[in-house]
């Protein structure tokens, strides 16, 4: 991309959370990357695109295709080895974007095994952590990537290096580059493990204040209209900042990160209850970059407040209901009394209405050049709330708007009530009750071998597992069976002409390993909230079990969807998502009351699985009905569920039906349900991982007598 065509860097209106992080790792990549979480449209991928034409040109060795450096060659290059101070040339920084349905050998890159084999070379084709060498790798939608190319992505920037291993070929070559990956909590969160291997983080929102948009909408016409013009009139501003880059890296080396500063930062991370040393260290790489853009070679308490914001709030969570935030009052109070500790220091003071300094230096009181306000961020962005001009973050007070009620979901505690209270007609809708103490469950898996995305549920063919077999390759070869391979083109030695130690072997002979590991399933609940579940008690411990399952399907990557019935109608809640966080915070203000449309709820789900079916063919869906069973309202509502739950049984769709009927007197329609679908019917109780050992089995067996019957 062309410098006129990239929209200028210093021309983006607010997100200083976001330029502030992202100039920080250009300072210094060794904090270890940005994650952006936020909404689409927040200028995310527009400031990483014009990041890249702020970092200085890169020098490399000429006829390199891993970028090594003239001046200091990486020794273990696969184009190496090259001379010390050999000829080079000058590139700009490349900008490297990482597509979220890219394969493995696309990311680390592809070793030829046919050639290895036959002609005992290391044939590697680079992929794109060597293309993004000394530059940045931008990944949109991370949280959408397969785990195992995320673990392979921040394994290569933790250690600077990429490794790539195939059937004892190994190649090796450096990959230091700066990672950002942006995201929509809405489509799904990342494990904290993963979060963790991220430096920073930041939270990113359209601006509510009419101005700020309104500058907004005119910057981005402008650029539109003509890219050059516009480029051309923020040409000062970006070579200014350029230069501020360049002087904040050459300073880096100089600033000291005194002993004080440390016990601040060990302080805050203890408070907070950082899990490991990841975080502390993060802290003081981001203390002292934002000390060396600030043109100051001491490390103060200022800069490590700010670390902290943007370093400590992913780090925060400790389930996948939790929100990342900071709770600054605290942090506030932490900083004061570390610095009670240590007397030679002054006291921390929090910055009352001041803001920083913009990301993009000098005075920005004025107008910009094409007549703007020169990115001034705005008070409903948290400009004047004394934050010191940061946006709001996510706190544990505030906490996030979609799961403003998870923590008291994880409690079971009722938010404004202490329980008791008048019961209403069962009638009546009632309101949300909180969810039930979640508890440990075991698996319910889909039987059979499926060949969806990978996962952690049911078995399926898989690119990562235990190798089952092996077959002829369709296309590329990817994964060799080496001693299938060796076994086919054995026979074939002396009629080859064989007559050395090497085997002779054609593309005929090589085999393709194929491989049975775990994949994700479509995990669709249909949740009964009619009069008869009203009930407090039974409601919360229905939510609390639906909650328990919806844990579950978090930590085994699945997609999962929400349908509830009452009253006269179904409504899907909740369509198929891979955001688990969304699905609790739907059932959390799940309301009650009314009749029991359970063949409406039936029908819906139907229709909800026939459309997933469509889009995606290979993800099988798992149908989870909590009810009673007691179904009510129009002529023969019993006939009807049975009815509708034979439509699912047609299409041997794998079901689960929890019982939710409590009392002495029990009238057993919910395992009629079961029957008519196929599927297993388990009570509240028996769903706790110390009474489901034999959930699994049953499951499995009803479909096995379904495929004999």
């Amino acid at each position: 991309m062309s410098t006129s065509s990239r929209y200028p860097f210093t021309a983006i209106v607010g997100q200083d959370d976001l330029r502030l992080a992202l100039l920080l790792n250009a300072v210094s990549p060794a904090v270890g990357g940005v994650l952006v979480r936020g909404e689409k449209g927040t200028a995310k991928s527009t400031a990483v695109r014009a990041l890249a034409a702020l970092l200085p040109p890169v020098r490399t060795v000429e006829g390199c295709r891993f970028s090594c450096d003239p001046a200091a060659p990486d020794p273990g290059c696969p184009d190496g080895p090259h001379p010390a101070d050999g000829p080079g040339g000058e590139r700009a920084a490349r900008m490297v974007e990482l597509p979220v349905g890219a394969s493995e050998d696309r990311l680390v890159g592809a070793l030829d095994i046919e050639r290895a084999l036959a002609e005992g070379v290391k044939a590697f084709e680079p992929g794109l952590l060597a293309d993004a060498h000394r530059g940045i790798l931008y990944v949109d939608e991370v949280n959408l990537l397969h785990d195992h190319l995320i673990d392979l992505l921040l394994d290569a920037a933790a250690m600077g290096a990429s490794y790539v291993e195939r059937e004892g070929v190994s190649v090796r070559h450096a990959a230091r580059f700066l990672l950002v990956g942006t995201m929509n909590p809405e489509e799904g969160e990342l494990r904290p493990q993963l979060l963790d291997r991220f430096g920073l983080t930041v939270q990113v929102a359209a601006s509510r204040e009419p101005d700020q948009r309104v500058e907004v909408v005119r910057r981005r016409l402008a650029f539109e209209d003509d890219p050059a013009a516009f480029a051309g009139r923020w040409s000062g501003e970006e070579a200014g900042l350029r230069e501020r880059v360049a002087a904040a890296r050459a300073l880096l080396p100089q600033v000291r990160l005194g002993d004080g500063a440390l016990r601040r930062i060990a302080a805050v991370c203890a408070a907070f209850e950082v899990d490991g040393m990841r975080g502390d260290l993060v802290m003081a790489r981001t203390a002292t970059a934002l000390a060396a853009w600030a043109g100051r070679t001491e490390v103060g308490v200022e800069d490590v407040r700010q670390a902290a914001l943007l370093a400590l709030p992913h780090r925060r969570r400790r389930n996948p209901f939790d929100a990342p935030g900071l709770d600054e009052e605290k942090l506030d109070e932490v900083l004061r009394d570390a610095a009670a500790d240590d007397p030679e220091d002054e006291p921390p003071t929090p910055p009352e209405g001041q803001a920083p300094e913009e990301p993009g230096g000098g005075d920005d009181d004025g107008p910009g050049p094409d007549g703007g306000g020169g990115g001034q961020p705005d008070p409903g962005d948290g400009a004047g709330d004394g934050s010191g001009g940061l946006p709001p973050q996510r706190t544990e007070e505030s906490g996030a708007p979609a799961l403003e009620d998870a923590p008291e979901a994880l409690t079971g505690a009722e938010p404004g009530e202490s329980g008791g209270g008048t019961p209403r007609p069962a009638s009546a809708e009632q309101r949300a009750v909180a969810a039930g103490e979640p508890f440990r469950t075991k698996v319910l898996s889909v039987p059979g071998l499926g060949a969806g995305a990978a996962g952690r549920r049911s078995r399926a063919r898989a690119e990562h597992g235990r190798t089952t077999g092996a077959t002829r390759p369709e296309g590329a070869l990817t994964r060799l069976h080496l001693t299938a391979t060796v076994r086919a083109a054995a026979p074939h030695q002396r009629a080859r002409g064989r007559s050395g130690r090497g085997l002779v072997v054609r593309r005929d002979d090589l085999r393709q390993a194929t491989r049975e590991g775990r994949e994700g399933n479509l995990v669709l609940f249909v949740v009964d909230a009619s009069g008869s579940m009203a009930a407090r008690r039974r409601m919360g411990a229905v939510k609390g079990a639906v909650l328990s399952l919806l844990l579950d399907a978090y930590q085994r990557r699945d997609k999962v969807g929400l349908v509830t019935f009452r009253g006269r109608e179904a409504e899907v809640a909740l369509p198929p998502t891979s955001s688990v966080d969304a699905a609790a915070a739907r059932l959390q203000a799940l309301p009650t009351g009314g009749r029991t449309p359970l063949a409406a709820g039936l029908l819906k789900a139907h229709d909800v699985l026939r459309v997933e079916r469509l889009r995606d063919a290979t993800r099988r869906p798992l149908l989870v009905v909590v009810t009673d069973g007691r179904a009510t309202g129009g002529p023969e509502p019993v006939a009807l569920a049975a009815r509708a739950a034979r439509l699912h049984a047609a299409e041997a769709t794998a079901s689960v039906v929890v019982d939710c009927e409590t009392g002495p007197v029990r009238l057993g329609l919910a395992g009629e349900i079961a029957r008519e679908l196929r599927g297993t019917a388990v009570t509240l109780d028996e769903l706790r991982a110390e009474a489901l050992t034999g959930l699994v089995k049953d499951v499995t067996d009803h479909h096995r007598a379904r495929r004999a019957a």
